[in-house]
């Protein structure tokens, strides 16, 4: 009697950019997670050229992104390639590109409007270390004061980029997060820790009990144990994801 192997489906290759197509994950991961908002909120990775960088039209769902349908946009704010779905806001182009021209370090930029990354955000007393996930952040976050929409879009970039600082995350008050990394698994991991955080913090004071918050020296201590504990920081979980990305839906990769 013959025996029947299971042929197992090899992943759909894909003819576009690798770094498209990990950026467009990124935005497919999110909205799985349901960390997306809408059209708003946005991800962007720098090109190799380093004088460029990839981000999705405005108008698209999260869920929406693939690869092609990524714009390539000059850090002065010019698309070079693909097509805009709607106007952009200007605000988006100034932050990412403004960040990118700064901080050679930074490869990759999320910014995310969540329910709690808002709440903590509208919470005088910052994100406060309560949890392992709040630990990566300690004395490494800035803060960033609430500008309307309306207000000119340069000077509010200037003004968030120069209080990121060397720090690679930012809430910005009444308004979300941002994170950075010199990897989109970077800027994934830091995002989603922050997220995690912002809940904690939620959870916690809106308890009745009074709030446990480690002594200075630990909670360095752990920030700094933190950062080191993983070669490759983001590698393990993003892989992990992307294999969870890929049993679900491929048309990222078009």
């Amino acid at each position: 009697m013959k025996s029947v192997l299971t042929k197992i489906p090899r992943p759909k290759q894909s003819k576009s950019d690798p770094l498209k197509v990990q950026l467009a994950a990124a935005y497919r991961i999110l909205a799985m997670l349901k960390l997306d908002d809408l059209t708003y909120a946005h991800l962007s990775a720098r090109h190799p050229d380093g004088d460029s960088y990839f981000i999705y039209p405005f108008g698209l769902l999260f869920e929406e992104v693939t690869a092609s349908s990524l714009l390539r946009v000059s850090l002065d704010g010019k698309v070079l390639d693909g097509k805009e779905e709607n106007t952009y806001k200007k605000m988006g182009y100034v932050v990412h590109g403004g960040i990118y021209q700064r901080r050679h370090d930074v490869n990759a930029i999320f910014h995310l409007q969540s329910t709690a990354g808002v709440a903590v955000s509208a919470q005088s007393c910052g994100l406060l270390p309560l949890s392992q996930f709040s630990l990566h952040f300690y004395n490494r976050i800035s803060y960033h004061s609430y500008d309307p929409l309306s207000l000119e879009a340069e000077q509010q970039g200037t003004d968030l980029i120069k209080a990121l600082g060397k720090n690679k995350a930012m809430i910005l008050q009444n308004h979300g997060t941002l994170t950075c990394g010199k990897t989109i698994e970077e800027a994934f991991l830091y995002a989603y820790f922050l997220e995690q955080a912002c809940k904690v913090q939620c959870h916690a004071v809106a308890g009745s009990q009074k709030i446990l918050i480690p002594p200075k020296k630990v909670c360095e201590k752990a920030a700094q144990e933190l950062r080191n504990f993983e070669q490759e920081f983001g590698h393990q979980n993003w892989t992990a994801l992307l294999r969870k990305l890929d049993r679900l839906d491929l048309s990222y990769k078009d």
